[in-house]
């Protein structure tokens, strides 16, 4: 019997969202103010932060399966900035405190530094109405 090899692995995804964080990134920088699109990004940024969050302790398990427990717990402190970041930037956004923005965007920046955009990929689709979203979340939570 052969083995089973998921192709959605956790590593994979973890690749793709940060692809998009990081052209996300670049479409902001290239922003001079804050307009509906630009919270639409940023509310995304928060949706992918979150998913990577949410995949790195399925990674940190798979090595702690092969006892691996350093390389476990290095792993999560590489990664420990995700949740952080997330943090502070749902916070700003539902604070509605955009001058504060583009401070919190240049912190990120450095953590996709290595992924070289040299097309973009992504278009408009994957942040549309992502803000609204982000609002209404918190909407329901509080039912």
């Amino acid at each position: 019997m052969s083995r089973v090899v998921n192709p959605d692995n956790p590593g994979k995804k973890r690749n793709q969202n940060r692809r998009s964080c990081a052209e996300i990134l670049r479409h902001l920088s290239q922003k001079s103010s804050m307009d509906d699109e630009s919270r639409d990004m940023l509310a995304t940024l928060v949706f992918l932060l979150r998913d990577i969050h949410e995949g790195l302790e399925d990674s940190a398990a798979a090595w702690e399966k092969r006892d691996y427990w350093i390389k476990a717990e290095q792993f999560r402190q590489r990664w420990a900035w995700v949740q952080l970041a997330e943090h502070r930037l749902e916070m700003l956004i539902r604070g509605e405190d955009w001058d504060k923005v583009p401070q919190e965007i240049v912190k990120l920046i450095p953590n996709f530094a290595d992924i070289n955009i040299t097309k973009f990929t992504r278009d408009s689709e994957l942040w549309n109405g992502k803000y609204q979203e982000l609002l209404d979340e918190n909407r329901t939570s509080q039912r």
